[in-house]
């Protein structure tokens, strides 16, 4: 493995590179709150030698760094899509497969849906997750995913933001162990993955994504544009396979009730036994399998 630092117009971007310069590029991108730690299973599962796996930190965590102190601390789901556009840019990769979950899920469908012409194909957790801020403004979800969402809430207030700020690592674990009831985490693993939180601007991005999506927070005014495109609910034709932990409680499989509408290529949803919110650590052999089987529709 190599580590890799791209600089796009916002950020320098820290990247674990698996295999050649010149192989076919799959991306894997994790969410919140976790690191490229998730990946290692499915890294090893898929790597043949001749792809290009690479597993980039997001904005806000480990390595991934902001370049200037002016640059706009954002979590909004327009600066994670428009990230891995200019990731690809800076790697100079034409079309790559995209594999996310949670944030990572997210900025994978908006460059699919914005940008269609850069992915081949794409492996995503709840299938369809571009945000539809107007609606979250005023739109209650069921009462028990309300109260999964607490930290939601928490966050929006300046108590959640130093809640944070001072126990980063324990709201963390007690989300993992929330949204993931029946994973037996090794807290040496966890340890690893905390590791990440450090960063200096994990919480100002935090924050600001979770104040962001419920209008609570203005955006970075260079990405008003893609935001307003994002607002529409642009549909995806890129071919995708959805993927939903039937243990998942913050994201259920319920969530995923007609997604199906917002795909205009192929699509498929996926419901994991026994999985929760991060398969790609709690079941890396199911998330290899449907990377395989996406390559495959796509080549």
């Amino acid at each position: 493995m190599k580590m890799l630092k791209v600089r796009s117009s916002s950020l320098e971007i820290a990247v674990e590179q698996t295999g050649p310069a010149d192989g076919e590029p799959v991306l894997l991108l994790h969410g919140f709150p976790y690191d490229p730690r998730s990946f290692d299973g499915v890294r090893n599962g898929i790597a043949d030698g001749k792809r290009r796996i690479l597993v980039p930190y997001l904005r806000g965590f480990g390595a991934t760094r902001y370049i200037s102190e002016k640059t706009f601390r954002t979590g909004q789901q327009a600066a994670l899509g428009n990230d891995v556009r200019e990731l690809l840019d800076g790697l100079e990769i034409e079309k790559a497969t995209l594999v996310g979950y949670d944030w990572g899920g997210r900025a994978a469908c908006v460059v699919a849906a914005l940008w269609p012409e850069r992915v081949r194909g794409l492996v995503s957790q709840g299938g369809y997750s571009i945000q539809d801020i107007a609606k979250s403004m005023d739109t209650p979800a069921d009462p028990e995913l309300e109260h999964q969402q607490w930290y939601q809430w928490y966050f929006n207030m300046e108590r959640g933001r130093c809640g944070l700020e001072a126990c980063r690592k324990e709201i963390a674990e007690k989300l993992w162990r929330m949204w993931s009831p029946t994973w037996e985490f090794d807290k040496a693993l966890f340890k690893q993955t905390a590791r990440s939180f450090v960063n200096g601007d994990f919480v100002a991005t935090v924050i600001h994504s979770y104040r962001h999506r419920y209008g609570n927070a203005a955006g970075d005014p260079k990405l008003e544009a893609l935001e307003k495109k994002l607002a529409e609910q642009p549909k995806i034709k890129v071919p995708t396979i959805g993927f939903q932990g039937e243990e998942d409680r913050i994201n259920p499989p319920s969530s995923s009730k007609g997604m199906h509408k917002m795909f205009t290529g192929h699509y498929e949803l996926r419901k994991l036994a026994g999985g929760g919110h991060c398969p790609p650590q709690e079941q890396p052999e199911t998330v290899v399998k449907m990377i395989e089987d996406i390559l495959k529709l796509t080549a």
